[in-house]
Parts: C-alpha cells; sequence; structure tokens
C-alpha cells in the first residue's frame, strides 16, 4: 500500500504527532517477551518506515531498554510510538497510531519461539527468532509486490 503525501497520527493525548511519508517496507509482530511487556500484549505490531519518511513532531521520551535501539514514547501519555533499531535504514512505527488498517495487518511475525501459546496472527511469514540477512531483501520484495 503506498501512502499519499503525508500521514499522520498521534500518540493517545495528542501532544507527539508522527508525519509518514513513505509506504512500509514491511509490517509485523514481534512474540518477544520484551515486546510483550512493552506492548502490554502477547506481541507488538510494527510498519518498518524508512527513515527519511518518518517526521516526529513534539518532543519524545527514552524508555524500555535504553540500548542502542531507541525506543521512544509520549512524555505524557506515555504511549510507545517508534523503535529505531540501531544502524537500521529504517523506523519501526506502531501502526496503530495511524488510521491506516493495512499497517496493521502482520506480513511477518518474529520471535514466534516466545510466543503465547494462544496468540496467532495472519502473517504469511513465521520465524523462531528474526529472518536471515539474506531474506530480507526477497521479504520486502514480496510485500512491495503484495502492497501494489
Amino acid at each position: 500500500m503506498t501512502t499519499s503525501p503525508s500521514i499522520e497520527g498521534s500518540c493517545m493525548c495528542g501532544q507527539v504527532k508522527l508525519r509518514v511519508t513513505a509506504p512500509p517496507i514491511m509490517t509485523a509482530a514481534c512474540h518477544c517477551t520484551g515486546c510483550q511487556k512493552l506492548s502490554a500484549s502477547a506481541f507488538s505490531l510494527t510498519a518498518m518506515i524508512p527513515a527519511e519518511g518518518v517526521e516526529v513532531i513534539g518532543e519524545t521520551a527514552i524508555g524500555a531498554l535504553h540500548n542502542a535501539s531507541k525506543y521512544e514514547y509520549c512524555p505524557n501519555c506515555l504511549n510507545w510510538l517508534i523503535t529505531r533499531p540501531a544502524g537500521m535504514p529504517f523506523v519501526n512505527v506502531r501502526p496503530t497510531m495511524f488510521n491506516v488498517p493495512a499497517w496493521s495487518t502482520p506480513f511477518m511475525e518474529t520471535c514466534v519461539s516466545e510466543r503465547l501459546p494462544w496468540a496467532r496472527t495472519v502473517a504469511k511469514h513465521s520465524f523462531p527468532k528474526y529472518p536471515a540477512p539474506d531474506q530480507y531483501g526477497p521479504l520486502m520484495a514480496e510485500y512491495a509486490a503484495q502492497a501494489g
């Protein structure tokens, strides 16, 4: 799915807004125990957006692990908004911040070895941990072809 020139979303309280100007390169559900704790749910949802296509409007706070990857939250309502994975050319946005239902449909699911026994998604691809580095190119190409 391609984006319009600009799609905006926000946290629950509206203090921090996100503007996206590029389509996702892939969507995912992560079942790792860290994402379970961060989202207070069975898994987290992600839309991977090229870094240059994401603009944060407002101040965020860093939360979670305080490591090389940055987990950004609204300092007021504490919504988890985005993750900036260390060394990656994309930003993981929480797709439910936007009114684009397709972005919340996971194309792949990761860390299924940590999945809660009852948790299932509609993802086309499942990985015990993460895809091997050489699998990302074909996965992104398949996602782009499906997204149109």
